[in-house]
């Protein structure tokens, strides 16, 4: 049984302020993220469209829209989206669920997905991975983080406010062997040591999996 939904989403409903505050310049200390993502704007171009899986308060959206990218954001929480919205108007965000994405298949041609796996079950974990390849267009790119471990630390509270929410780490190699049995390939792990002073002590991953392109398509 994964995690409700809802209760994430009153979760970063109610701490949407104090998040903003806390993460909104979050890439600015962290080096390994600006590198990575420095990395992902080369390699998608200006294909497009891109979209941030839950973006948060914009963040990781903002990085990528001053690198050049075509990006928008979605995630759960209304409230974040506000935002999002507020400190970075020229970006277009929208509610939705990364466990059910409302876009067609093969239409999207990057997504990236900065630590919007921390509150799933396994068995959540592969639905979203599925959402990801069903709605990336072949030889589309994706680009997630996770915490590596194999913990659930049960959070009784988050930026000053009560609460009751599972944050899940994950084994690289049940994150490898789940994207190669949904057809990803070209899966890239990249890991770090946290920097200190700045986040929560765990070792970090950054994933790069493509779908495969269509080899078959005639040439032009």
């Amino acid at each position: 049984m994964g995690q409700d939904l809802n209760r994430i989403e009153r979760m970063y409903d109610t701490v949407a302020k104090e998040y903003a505050e806390a993460f909104s310049g979050e890439h600015d200390k962290k080096p390994k993220d600006q590198e990575i993502l420095r990395r992902f704007s080369v390699e998608v171009g200006h294909k497009k469209p891109v979209w941030d899986f839950g973006c948060g308060s914009g963040q990781t959206a903002k990085f990528l829209k001053d690198l050049g990218t075509d990006v928008s954001g979605l995630d759960l929480s209304e409230r974040l989206l506000e935002q999002a919205r507020t400190l970075h108007p020229e970006i277009t965000f929208r509610k939705g669920n990364i466990l059910e994405l409302q876009f067609d298949d093969d239409s999207i041609a990057g997504a990236v997905a900065f630590y919007a796996i921390v509150h799933f079950t396994e068995e959540q974990v592969e639905i979203a991975f599925r959402e990801a390849f069903r709605v990336l267009q072949p030889g589309g790119l994706f680009l997630f983080t996770f915490h590596i471990g194999e913990d659930t630390i049960c959070i009784e509270e988050f930026l000053g406010k009560e609460t009751d929410i599972d944050f899940m780490f994950f084994n690289t190699d049940f994150v490898s062997s789940c994207l190669k049995k949904i057809g990803f390939k070209k899966i890239e792990i990249i890991e770090r040591e946290p920097y200190p002073e700045v986040e929560y002590k765990s070792r970090r991953a950054y994933v790069f999996a493509e779908k495969p392109g269509d080899d078959n398509a005639p040439i032009g």
